[in-house]
């Protein structure tokens, strides 16, 4: 296999991840409130709010790390690409 194809698989796998947790992001936040107004009797409504925070909390971290892999990896297969329609012969 050359190098662009293990790049091509590296990056593929990492943007899929990426996209998997992105989603899995979206559908935390699908139900979140910007603004809770509670009484006593509903103190289980900002329990379940503080949890939902904790766990974007911890998977906001992932997500940027990702984000720039990716970014990185598609600008380092573009310029593996370049190199070689430039430099090697056909």
């Amino acid at each position: 296999m050359t190098l662009m194809t293990w790049m091509l698989l590296v990056w593929g796998s990492l943007t899929a991840v990426l996209v998997v947790l992105l989603i899995y992001r979206s559908t935390l936040t699908m139900h979140e409130d910007d603004q809770l107004f509670l009484d006593e009797s509903e103190q289980h409504m900002q329990r379940e709010q503080m949890e939902l925070m904790a766990k974007l909390d911890k998977l906001n971290p992932f997500v940027k790390w990702l984000s720039a892999a990716s970014g990185i990896g598609i600008i380092a297969l573009a310029a593996v690409f370049v190199y070689q329609g430039l430099v090697l012969p056909q």
